[in-house]
């Protein structure tokens, strides 16, 4: 092994380590990573940043700008309709919803289909009185499943076709995925139907704020009493007046019911404030302004909602800015406009102090905020909410205009007339001329982690491999199948693959994987396909843990779900795709 083979290992084992870890978001490790190898020297610094430029990440970025284009026509909610005709029985329920998003995935952002999906199916097994967790894993999987249909599924599908040019092949077309991601599909989604949703924990987590979160458990009626020292005052001058941590979030002065007042609004003797805050903090608030409990309730939870103000659930996704942060660091009434009325982690409501909760990917908040504006404040705030909101009924044209837009592309990659790259970019931007989206819309459907990801990995990757240290793990993973046929080491770098995506991001998975499984067949002198597909299906399967894909971490909390209880549908389901597959492979990708 050479110095430099020795420094690009260190860098990717640290890197490893880190995403792993998850204290530091995967855009930033990544960034570390490339920087530490620029540093070194094993990336010039004049190629350090080519990544951004790089077909792949234009790609990523493009086909994510045109997925919102068809969202915002409202064709996909037409074909989320259709799932109110699958009926009670949870196999036909399960094969309707896991069937729809895999179609889905195949052709867009698998998380903007999840965010239209989590709410109608968590509905769906609330009307039939199931718990939500028999549906929210068969979906969550089911994304991954259609990923490999097409080239534009997923990220590693479009990363893999340019590893394949730059060996001096031509790049995958646009169906050259679909016979062996057809087939694991079809595998997978019978599996899901007939057996895996039968393995889920059933949860007792409906996601419903009637049950999920007890809000009484949070909630104290205090009134302003005619001696008090603070009657008079605004409720900004009360709250510097107290050492207290509380919020305000309900108010009955004479006739008035507000939800969520005004800061400035005076608090006057008679008045009865609904309070969020803990025994101990409900104390000091109660010595300090010389309220006092009220004598019975008048309130109740329904002054939490007006027609100004609107109570709702929502999910902390895996880029929210909220992650790691608490909502009194955050400020979240003063910054967002909102106020945190409970949180629920794994079907649980936590009973700690609100302002101090440490938010997590996956959990479930209870919000209050203004109706009007709430869609961009928890946009803005990377949540996704849980509420099933009335489907766009989308106007034919734009429906039609739509689909032409998106079709074309595919059909121009298909035929070979445009690379893909050209073809979504110059759809996304006929989107935006179409009013099918604005730019402001166009520019926040992008997953900036993952570009900052690509972006800074790929030059990493190929630092792996032109210091040899891709082709020394190559001849590692050749000694250690035994020098069998192809088949074996080609089932391995399907099952690493694998394991990777179980752990950090899928598309990390396939940057660090294809230049391993081109050394594999360039040592074996055979095809690199057959290879560089079983990198492609290994990081479309992330059915371990709940941190290797978003969609896993987004029905983490509204399904109740437990780190440990992934493995129990997942485990089969990766053992059915390696067998479906590595067939599959062989016979479509010879080597």
């Amino acid at each position: 092994m050479t110095g430099d083979q020795a420094v690009i290992f260190a860098i990717l084992l640290l890197a490893l380590i880190f995403f792993v870890w998850g204290r530091w978001r995967y855009d930033l490790v990544s960034l570390l990573a490339l920087l530490a190898a620029t540093i070194v020297g094993l990336v010039p610094p004049d190629q350090a940043f080519l990544g951004f430029g790089h077909p792949a990440v234009i790609t990523v970025a493009a086909v994510l700008v045109a997925s919102r284009g068809l969202l915002n026509s409202g064709v996909v909610d037409v074909m989320a309709g259709w799932l109110s005709r699958a009926g009670n029985s949870p196999t036909r329920q399960v094969a309707s919803i896991t069937g729809l998003v895999t179609i889905l995935s195949g052709f867009m952002n698998n998380v903007g289909a999840m965010a239209l999906l989590l709410p109608v199916s968590v509905r769906m097994a609330l009307r039939s009185g199931r718990p939500p967790s028999i549906l929210l894993l068969p979906l969550a999987f089911g994304a991954h499943l259609g990923g490999l249909l097409t080239l534009i599924g997923t990220p590693p599908n479009i990363i893999i076709s340019t590893f394949r040019v730059q060996n001096g092949g031509e790049p995958f077309g646009m169906f050259d995925f679909t016979p062996v991601g057809l087939g694991v599909s079809i595998a997978g989604l019978i599996f899901i139907s007939l057996i895996g949703w039968r393995l889920t924990p059933k949860r007792k987590s409906p996601s419903s704020k009637e049950e999920l979160f007890k809000i009484e458990n949070y909630l104290t009626e205090l009134r302003v009493p005619e001696e008090a020292k603070l009657a008079g005052r605004t409720l900004q001058e009360v709250r510097e007046a107290s050492k207290a941590e509380f919020q305000v979030l309900g108010l009955l002065s004479g006739e008035t019911r507000l939800a969520s007042p005004s800061i400035f609004h005076p608090l006057m003797p008679g008045d009865i404030l609904l309070v969020e805050s803990d025994a101990d903090d409900l104390k000091t608030f109660l010595d300090d302004t010389g309220f006092e409990l009220a004598e019975a309730k008048t309130l109740g939870e329904e002054v939490l909602s007006s027609e100004e103000m609107e109570v709702t659930e929502v999910v902390v996704k895996t880029e929210s800015i909220l992650i790691g942060r608490t909502a009194r660091s955050l400020n979240m009434r003063w910054r967002y406009g909102v106020n945190l009325v409970g949180v629920a982690r794994h079907g649980v409501q936590l009973q700690e102090r609100l302002g101090r909760v440490r938010f997590q990917a996956g959990d479930v908040l209870l919000l209050q905020g203004p109706r009007e504006h709430l869609p961009e404040i928890l946009n803005t705030m990377g949540c996704l909410p849980l509420a099933e909101r009335g489907l766009r009924l989308g106007h034919p044209r734009r429906i039609i205009l739509s689909v032409a837009i998106f079709g074309s592309a595919i059909l121009t990659v298909a035929f070979g007339l445009l690379p893909v790259q050209i073809a979504f970019v110059g759809a996304s931007v006929m989107m935006v001329m179409a009013g099918l989206l604005n730019l402001r819309e166009a520019y926040e459907s992008i997953d900036w982690p993952v570009i900052i990801l690509l972006g800074a990995m790929i030059p990493v990757s190929q630092a792996l491999e032109s210091t040899g240290g891709a082709g020394l793990i190559a001849s590692a993973m050749l000694h250690w199948s035994g020098g069998y046929s192809p088949v074996v080491p080609l089932a391995l770098v399907l099952l690493v693959t694998m394991f990777l995506s179980d752990l950090v991001n899928n598309a990390a998975a396939a940057v660090l994987m294809a230049p391993i499984a081109i050394g594999i067949a360039s040592f074996m002198n055979v095809s690199i396909d057959p290879f560089l597909m079983a990198v492609v299906v290994g990081a479309s399967s992330a059915f371990l843990t709940p941190i290797g894909h978003q969609s896993n971490a987004m029905v983490m909390g509204p399904g109740g779900y437990r780190f440990g209880d992934y493995w129990r549908m997942g485990l089969p389901l990766e053992i059915v795709v390696v067998i479906v597959s590595v067939p599959l492979i062989t016979i479509f990708w010879p080597f």
